[in-house]
C-alpha cells in the first residue's frame, strides 16, 4: 500500500488556519454594537466628579461622562450638592497621579443624549476611576442599560462602602435628600 503525501504551500496553510479560527467567532446579536476599542487620552479639565474633558477628541467629542456612577452635582440649579467639591477633588487627585493620562474603555453605547462620550476611565496604574469613586464614597451606582458591563462590580463596591458609613453614605438625612435618586436608597428630595 503506497502513501501519497500532499503538501500545501505555506501561504495556503495560513489562509486555512485564519479562516478556521474565524469560524468560532461570535457576532453581535440584536441591536447592540460591539464595544469600541480603548482610547488613550489626556484629561484637560474636570467638570465635576463624574465628568471630564479630554484631548484628543474622539469622534469630535471632548466631554466624557463616567459610566455607571453618579457623583453629587457641582453645578446644580440650587448650587453645589453635598460632597460635590470633594468628589471633583478626588477625581483630580486620581488623575494627577497619572499626569492626567488615561485610557477610555467603552461599553455598548458610546455617546449619551447630551452628546458626551460614555466611558470607563482607567488610570495608568490599572485602577478604574469609576469604581474608585464608588469605593471612596464619592459616588453612587447609576447604571443605564445597555451600558451595564461592570454593574455587579460597582454594586459590590457600593455595598462594601455603605457598610463603612463614609462619604455620601455618612451624610445627614437632609443632605442625602439633595442627591439624585438612583434606586440606592438615597436621594430624590425625600
Amino acid at each position: 500500500m503506497s502513501r501519497t503525501i500532499f503538501r500545501l504551500p505555506p501561504f495556503l496553510l495560513l489562509l486555512i488556519s485564519a479562516l478556521a479560527a474565524g469560524c468560532g467567532a461570535s457576532l453581535p446579536t440584536g441591536d447592540s454594537e460591539e464595544p469600541a476599542s480603548p482610547q488613550r487620552v489626556s484629561v484637560t479639565r474636570i467638570t465635576d466628579g463624574d465628568t471630564v474633558k479630554v484631548r484628543p477628541a474622539i469622534d469630535g467629542i471632548e466631554d466624557v461622562r463616567l459610566i455607571g456612577v453618579d457623583t453629587p452635582e457641582k453645578y446644580g440649579s440650587d448650587g453645589p450638592q453635598s460632597l460635590a467639591e470633594e468628589a471633583a477633588v478626588f477625581t483630580e487627585e486620581g488623575l494627577q497621579r497619572g499626569a492626567w493620562r488615561v485610557e477610555l474603555r467603552f461599553d455598548v453605547e458610546k455617546v449619551d443624549q447630551y452628546g458626551r462620550l460614555l466611558a470607563y476611565v482607567y488610570l495608568p496604574d490599572g485602577r478604574m476611576l469609576n469604581e474608585a469613586l464608588i469605593s471612596g464614597g464619592y459616588a453612587q451606582v447609576a447604571t443605564f442599560p445597555p451600558n451595564t458591563k461592570h454593574q455587579e462590580r460597582f454594586e459590590a463596591a457600593q455595598e462594601e462602602v455603605q457598610g463603612r458609613d463614609i462619604g455620601i453614605w455618612s451624610l445627614s438625612e437632609d443632605r442625602i435628600c439633595e442627591l439624585a435618586d438612583r434606586g440606592n436608597g438615597i436621594g430624590g428630595g425625600c
